[in-house]
């Protein structure tokens, strides 16, 4: 069920996406960028490394390259610069040089950490994805985005900086809690509703096996997302265009995110700023009641948190006027004109938007 997908934008970024069951092709993988003498160093949290960080660790070493491995904390509550500074400080401890490789081997945060740390240490090094998380799989590991929080705004510090490599053992999806399938199913979800009409409705007619993880509908949605995340990608590498169209449900979602604590993941919080905005999208009149309904049915069937309790609007709003895609004071909005068709709107008015979280606050 291997299969490989190239990423190249023709700027720079060439690298392939290699989906697969196992770890056992890595090794093979890994051999063209482990020359002799080049050194590794394997970035991980500290409930990724326990259960995968060894094997790859000894995948490294029988190649006959060096590896050392720089575990940190799990949570968002770890994706700041404080992190950032201790790996470079242990980077430095271990020697290593321009020419060496760093692997991230983790979900989204562990990802994102260490794209930033790899794009900014010695001007940049490269470095190779692992994303264990089904989150990662579909989103953070594709399109070199790299960053951390900063006073708990996300990612407001950050880089553009390729992998060289990204390998997804499918297989770690298993070891998940349904919690964090959820989240990566909230990308998958919004990647088909902005630009696959098929694929939207493929999820919603094979419930059953997108949420028992029937392998071979994982592999269908793993790879349906990664094309759809590498098409916009490679016309967009850096966001002054259609990639903000991946920020569909994320303009609410990440308010909603923060006013919480990050007690709810990621693609629960997009999940709900999706909510508002097919809400929006269903008053401009760009959606039917019907496609709105069949949507809220898909989500309440997958079980997603359908409201949230105890936060106030008027601060969520605040949070969302603060957030990085505002450009020149005017906040950058994804709405869908149909089902497949994501499109970006610069018109999106505060009562709007209050009556959209009115949809998801209790």
């Amino acid at each position: 069920m291997s299969k490989t997908i190239n990423v190249n934008d023709g700027r720079g970024a060439d690298y392939d996406i290699r989906i697969s069951n196992g770890f056992q092709e890595l090794s093979e993988l890994l051999k063209p960028f482990l020359n002799t003498g080049r050194k590794t160093v394997i970035v991980s949290d500290s409930n990724v490394y326990p259960i995968y960080g060894e094997e790859i660790k000894k995948l490294i070493t029988d190649c006959g390259a060096f590896c050392e491995s720089f575990v940190f904390p799990a949570g968002e509550e770890s994706k700041t610069l404080d992190t950032v500074k201790e790996l470079y400080g242990f980077l430095i401890d271990n020697k290593m040089e321009r020419r060496d490789l760093l692997i991230a081997l983790g979900g989204g945060v562990v990802g994102d950490l260490t794209g930033f740390g790899a794009a900014t240490y010695l001007r940049g090094i490269d470095f190779i994805q692992i994303p264990t998380s089904l989150l990662a799989q579909t989103d953070s590991s594709i399109g070199g985005k790299t960053g951390v929080d900063l006073n708990d705004y996300k990612n407001m510090v950050g880089a553009f900086h390729q992998p060289k490599l990204c390998f997804m053992n499918m297989d770690t999806v298993k070891t998940l809690e349904k919690k964090q399938v959820l989240s990566g199913l909230g990308e998958i979800i919004k990647s088909a509703l902005i630009k696959n009409k098929d694929f939207y409705e493929w999820l919603c007619n094979n419930r059953e096996s997108v949420l028992s993880l029937n392998p071979e509908a994982l592999n269908h949605m793993i790879e349906q997302t990664c094309l759809i995340k590498r098409d916009v990608v490679r016309k967009d590498p850096k966001e002054q265009g259609e990639r903000a169209l991946l920020n569909f449900g994320h303009t609410l979602g990440h308010a909603i995110e923060k006013a919480c604590g990050f007690t709810l993941t990621h693609g629960e919080c997009v999940v709900l700023g999706m909510i508002g905005a097919m809400k929006i999208s269903q008053d401009r009149g760009m959606i039917s009641k019907d496609e709105r309904e069949i949507f809220t049915e898909l989500i309440k069937a997958c079980g997603y948190t359908m409201k949230i309790y105890g936060l106030e609007k008027e601060k969520i709003m605040e949070y969302t006027r603060s957030d990085k895609k505002m450009e020149a004071g005017v906040l950058k909005f994804i709405l869908l004109d149909g089902i497949g068709n994501g499109v970006i709107v610069r018109d999106v008015t505060c009562d709007e938007i209050s009556r959209a979280l009115e949809e998801v606050l209790e």
